[in-house]
C-alpha cells in the first residue's frame, strides 16, 4: 500500500511537471508577451522593452522557467498581470468558495447515488428500478448549465427560497454567515453533482448486482 501511493505521488508530480513545461512552451511561442498585454497596443517599443526588462522577459526561456520553478517551491507563484496581486493570494481567496462548493457537490453525488443505486438493485426489473434508471438517463443527458438555469427559475425565481446569484461571505461582516454560504452554494453544487450522480448510481446498481449475483 504505501509503495502504491508513493507511486502515484511521484506520477502525480510528473504529470505537473510535464504541464508545466509544456504550458510554458506553448506561451514561448504563441505571438506576444505580458509586457505587450500590459501596456496595449499602442504602446511604443521602447516601454515595452523597458516592462520586459522589469518583469524578465529579457531573459532566455530556459532561465526564466528555471527560476519560476525556483520560486514556486519556495512559495512564490509569481504575480497577477491583470490584479497585480501575489497569485497565492488570488487563489486563496477563490478557494474559499471553490473548495466548499466541490466537496458540497462531491456529497451530494456520493450520498445520493449510493441510496439511488442501491435501491435500484434491490428493485431490480420493477417500477423503482426502472424509474431511477430513467432519471439518471436524463441527469447524463441534460447539460449542466441548462439544469442550473432551472433550478434557478423553480427555486430562486418563483419559490424565491434562495437568492438567484452571489455569495453573501462566511461571516456576519461580510453580510452573510456559515448557513447562508452553504444555502447559497447549494444551488450550484446541485447542477455540479447531477451528471455524476447519475454515472455513479449506474455503477453503483452494476456491483451491487455483481456482488450478488456472487453470494446466491
Amino acid at each position: 500500500m504505501p509503495l502504491f501511493v508513493l507511486r502515484r505521488l511521484l506520477s502525480f508530480v510528473l504529470t505537473l511537471l510535464a504541464t508545466s513545461v509544456v504550458v510554458f512552451a506553448v506561451l514561448e511561442l504563441l505571438p506576444g508577451n505580458a509586457a505587450q498585454v500590459i501596456l496595449g497596443e499602442t504602446a511604443t517599443p521602447e516601454s515595452i522593452a523597458a516592462m520586459e526588462e522589469k518583469l524578465g522577459l529579457n531573459q532566455p526561456a530556459a532561465t526564466r522557467y528555471l527560476s519560476w520553478m525556483g520560486g514556486l517551491l519556495q512559495g512564490q507563484t509569481g504575480l497577477s498581470i491583470s490584479y497585480d496581486t501575489p497569485t497565492a493570494q488570488l487563489m486563496a481567496e477563490r478557494m474559499q468558495v471553490t473548495l466548499p462548493l466541490a466537496v458540497m457537490a462531491m456529497g451530494l453525488t456520493v450520498a445520493l447515488a449510493l441510496a439511488l443505486g442501491i435501491y435500484a438493485a434491490s428493485q431490480q426489473n420493477k417500477a423503482g428500478d426502472v424509474g431511477v434508471m430513467t432519471l439518471s438517463q436524463l441527469g447524463l443527458a441534460l447539460p449542466n448549465f441548462w439544469l442550473a438555469i432551472l433550478l434557478i427559475l423553480l427555486f430562486a425565481v418563483h419559490l424565491e427560497w434562495v437568492s438567484a446569484g452571489g455569495f453573501p461571505g462566511w461571516t456576519e461582516d461580510d453580510g452573510g454567515g456559515v448557513g447562508e454560504g452553504f444555502k447559497a452554494l447549494l444551488l450550484p453544487a446541485t447542477a455540479l453533482a447531477a451528471v455524476q450522480t447519475a454515472i455513479l448510481t449506474r455503477v453503483t446498481r452494476s456491483a451491487v448486482l455483481d456482488t450478488l449475483r456472487e453470494v446466491f
